[in-house]
């Protein structure tokens, strides 16, 4: 039957749980789809049951047949899983892409004058914008890095900040500026939904974003001293490395070489990779390698995935690094708390896009509040990435809530807590029905002799009923996002 738009119902949408308190991607209220979804909501209604499980099916075989995995790790042991993309599209109208994409290139731009201040003149800290010790006593703060010259003063080249959305709007959770991943995914979850779904796509008019490689290797190369045509390279720390198939991906797309550490050498104070034809010298390297074993003479001593001398290489202007070492003390999730005023202090703008609430439990108000509000609010190690070392305090129970005070009460200046969000929820194909599940969005942002934001992003989705977790190595999976015209139906 029509609802009132004119749009027969998919019989699986019966049933389906509008719940007001969630901001729905696709539906405005109960049977009234969203403008810019009914395109794709009238294509979905002309599919039979049956078909709509072969199109998932069509998108699992390309997954498989790509080899597009992740590895979670738990224990001893290591998982690969083919990754899990739901077939059904987040749909971005492009009014709310262009607020979010200006929001992103804002934020972007006043982390980077962040970074080349607080290891250059550390103006922001003599200020006491944000606290010196906060910055200095940043475990992924690097003083290596004091007085580094960094070409363009793009410590951050490429940026993954998780966006999210309530019924108060877009706000970014946290942002991703040391290796970000999970681009390789986005362009996996596009082409595979493309293909199986074709006409749906076309009939969206939804906005390219296969682009991202050559923009990749523009702005890295971007980045190169002084030379006519930069040699680029991908340094990955090997086959082992859960994100090791978006290395070999974007190595191949941008066709630059894929190194390991023990392919490289430095010679005369230049670093080059070994060939079939000797020594070949390379001047960007876009290191998918944490800043602690890229060199074991500056870093790590016991690090044998990196290469001897590659840091004063780097420190004396021979070699453009992506991201800059010592990105990781402006994506601290303590030092997130102050991006707000570091946009203000740098560009003299109010932020567009909102933070979280977030409580530092490094000061006694913020521990003193985090502890007697654990039930409601999430809490996480401030450098922690993936789901790892966090607590959900809705949804744990009392002895886990416990026990995690005493972590908090041990090492409190490692936590911060922020409120439990009502993430936004989208269509997801489950048991063969549509059922809500929570959802955030990943834009990726380059940034090189200009700032870019390739439309759309990962949709990462909590594929669990209720979850609000939407990492895959917690059990989430994704979806593609659909940047459209706003009367794209």
């Amino acid at each position: 039957m029509p609802d009132q738009t004119g749009i027969a119902r998919p019989a699986l949408l019966d049933g389906y749980a509008f719940d007001e308190r969630y901001f729905d991607e696709m539906f405005a209220a109960r049977e009234r789809p969203r403008p810019y979804c009914e395109a794709l909501l009238r294509a979905l209604s002309d599919l039979p049951p049956v078909e709509l499980g072969s199109l998932q099916s069509r998108v699992n075989r390309a997954l498989l047949h790509e080899g597009i995995t992740f590895t979670v790790y738990g224990g001893d042991e290591s998982i690969e899983r083919v990754f899990p993309v739901d077939c059904l599209p987040r749909l971005v109208p492009a009014s709310e892409w262009e607020f979010i994409e200006r929001g992103l290139v804002q934020r972007v731009q006043a982390l980077n004058l962040f970074l080349a201040d607080v290891y250059g003149r550390g103006l922001i800290l003599r200020d006491g914008v944000v606290p010196e010790d906060l910055v200095r006593g940043c475990p992924n703060y690097r003083p290596e890095m004091e007085g580094v010259g960094v070409p363009l003063d793009a410590y951050v080249s490429v940026c993954g900040s998780d966006i999210v959305r309530t019924h108060d709007g877009f706000m970014v959770l946290e942002d991703n500026m040391r290796v970000p991943s999970g681009v390789s995914y986005m362009l996996a979850c596009r082409q595979a939904i493309r293909r199986a779904w074709p006409r749906a796509f076309r009939s969206s008019r939804v906005r390219p974003v296969e682009q991202y490689p050559s923009e990749l290797l523009r702005a890295l190369q971007s980045l190169a001293p002084q030379v006519e045509s930069p040699t680029v390279a991908l340094l990955t720390p090997g086959i082992y490395n859960s994100a090791y198939y978006e290395h070999a991906f974007l190595a191949s797309e941008m066709d630059i070489e894929l190194v390991r550490g023990s392919d490289l050498v430095v010679r005369d104070d230049r670093l080059h990779m070994r060939t079939t034809h000797g020594l070949r010298p390379i001047d960007v390297l876009y290191r998918r390698l944490d800043d602690d074993f890229i060199d074991p003479r500056a870093f790590r001593a016991d690090s044998v995935l990196g290469v001897p001398g590659l840091f004063d290489v780097y420190r004396k202007g021979n070699l453009a690094m992506a991201n800059a070492p010592g990105t990781g003390v402006a994506d601290d999730k303590s030092v997130y708390a102050f991006v707000p005023r570091i946009i203000r202090y740098y560009l003299g703008e109010d932020p567009i896009l909102a933070n979280v609430e977030t409580h530092l439990c490094r000061e006694p108000a913020g521990l003193a509040y985090t502890l007697e509000h654990l039930d409601d609010l999430v809490v996480k190690a401030v450098g922690e990435s993936g789901g790892y070392d966090m607590l959900v305090g809705r949804h744990a129970s009392r002895a886990e809530r416990d026990a995690f005070a005493e972590k908090i009460r041990a090492r409190p200046a490692n936590y911060i807590s922020q409120p439990t969000l009502d993430l936004s929820c989208a269509p997801c194909l489950i048991d063969g029905r549509l059922e809500p599940r929570h959802v955030d969005l990943r834009p990726f942002v380059l940034h090189g002799a200009e700032t870019r934001v390739v439309p759309g992003g990962l949709c990462r989705v909590a594929l669990r009923k209720g979850n609000l977790v939407v990492n895959s190595s917690q059990g989430g999976g994704a979806k593609d996002a659909w940047v459209v015209e706003d009367d794209a139906c």
